[in-house]
């Protein structure tokens, strides 16, 4: 009988429980998914599984986004508003009248309800400025111009000179300290009645129509009482008020040409007709050393014909072109020592408020001759000159337009 000896570790080496386990197969390996993703495979699945697998992966990112902003907007509204404190804490009265003011009128305190609320702010109502219905008087101060006054009460300039025909003569230089002008209600035209005034005839002036002047209501006129238009029952002085009413101003300078010269005040002779002397080359310089403004611009619709050349008094005045004097004399209408050249080829210079002359009537003078010194006479509020062209066809035009 043969033994069966162990080992010197005293194994058995026919114990099954002590032999090495065989290695499995490379599908034992595999995790159960990829076991079943294989059968899925194996069964042609494949494909389809891929497909509704990625849609509902994009499904579910589509609504974890849409929970995560939903839930920030929900965050934000439900958050609360602060309600800044009342500065002041109303007192609990044990009274409840219904609403009454304390005594006096003049307290800070209100109750209302039982509640005794303070009143910091002072209560007024702000009322707005209510439109003008009437004329009124101006007194013109120092400084004042035509302009300045008319932008002060909303108005045109023209208005101003219009509604004060009687005060101003159609000049917007007459205005001075102290003197007293009419302010309409708007735009439009202030006229004094004359004995004798026809209805139509005021209102042809003005270019508007008789019912005009009748339907306004401060003029007060009874349309059944007035009677004819030619020659209406309205008292004289009556002043009326013409709405939009446009009148033609008057040019307070003759006009003076070599057949119907000036005399001359200076040399004490007759300015007889002049048949020849300088001809004008229908250019023109400046008159002055200066070449800005002192106040006045071209307005024709102020009647203001000319430009206001800022100088110092003495200054030099000089011809702009050359022709002949026909005009060198004190003018009462505003202009103070004027001089008038004619040049020969339809146009004439006018140079107003002169300190003095050095040139007369039916002088002959060169482009750029002096002809006098700057000065402040006639109606002029300090040293300037005012300048003016006029043209036989074209009148009175802006000499901005051609001095070089």
């Amino acid at each position: 009988m043969i033994n069966q000896s162990k080992n010197t570790d005293g194994i058995d080496p026919q114990d099954d429980s002590l032999q090495p386990d065989e290695p499995s197969s490379p599908l034992d390996q595999r995790s159960t998914a990829e076991r079943l993703w294989g059968r899925v495979v194996h069964l042609g699945l494949g494909e389809t599984t891929l497909r509704v697998g990625s849609g509902v992966v994009s499904l579910i990112l589509v609504g974890v986004v849409v929970w995560i902003m939903s839930s920030y907007v929900l965050k934000n509204q439900s958050l609360p508003t602060e309600v800044p404190e009342p500065t002041t804490q109303p007192v609990i009265t044990d009274q409840m009248p219904a609403l009454q003011a304390a005594a006096g009128g003049g307290s800070d305190e209100v109750l209302l309800s039982g509640f005794a609320i303070q009143r910091l702010a002072q209560i007024h109502t702000d009322l707005p400025a209510q439109p003008r219905t009437s004329i009124i008087d101006y007194v013109i101060q120092s400084g004042d111009t035509i302009f300045g006054i008319a932008e002060k009460f909303g108005l045109q300039p023209e208005t101003l000179l219009w509604s004060n025909r009687h005060i101003l003569g159609d000049d917007p230089h007459n205005i001075f300290p102290g003197v007293k002008i009419l302010i309409p209600t708007m735009d439009g035209a202030i006229y004094i009645w004359n004995t004798g005034d026809g209805l139509n005839g005021v209102a042809k002036f003005y270019d508007v129509s008789p019912d005009t002047i009748i339907d306004w209501p401060a003029n007060n006129l009874n349309r059944a009482t007035i009677g004819d238009y030619s020659l209406p029952n309205i008292p004289a002085g009556t002043m009326l008020f013409i709405p939009g009413g446009k009148g033609e101003f008057t040019d307070w300078l003759p006009h003076y040409t070599r057949e119907k010269p000036a005399e001359s005040s200076i040399s004490g002779s007759a300015c007889g007709v002049i048949t020849e002397g300088f001809i004008g080359s229908g250019t023109f310089v400046w008159p002055t050393t200066e070449r800005y403004l002192s106040g006045f611009d071209y307005s024709p619709e102020t009647n203001h014909r000319g430009i206001d050349i800022a100088g110092s008094l003495g200054n030099p005045v000089y011809a702009v072109d050359a022709g002949v004097v026909v005009y060198s004399n004190w003018n009462e209408n505003g202009y103070g020592n004027l001089i008038v050249i004619d040049h020969g080829n339809g146009w004439q210079s006018v140079y107003a408020h002169l300190d003095n002359y050095l040139k007369y009537c039916g002088d002959n003078v060169d482009q750029g001759e002096q002809i006098g010194f700057l000065g402040t006479t006639g109606n002029s509020t300090g040293p300037h000159l005012h300048f003016e062209l006029r043209n036989e066809t074209y009148g009175v035009v802006n000499p901005w337009d051609f001095l070089q």
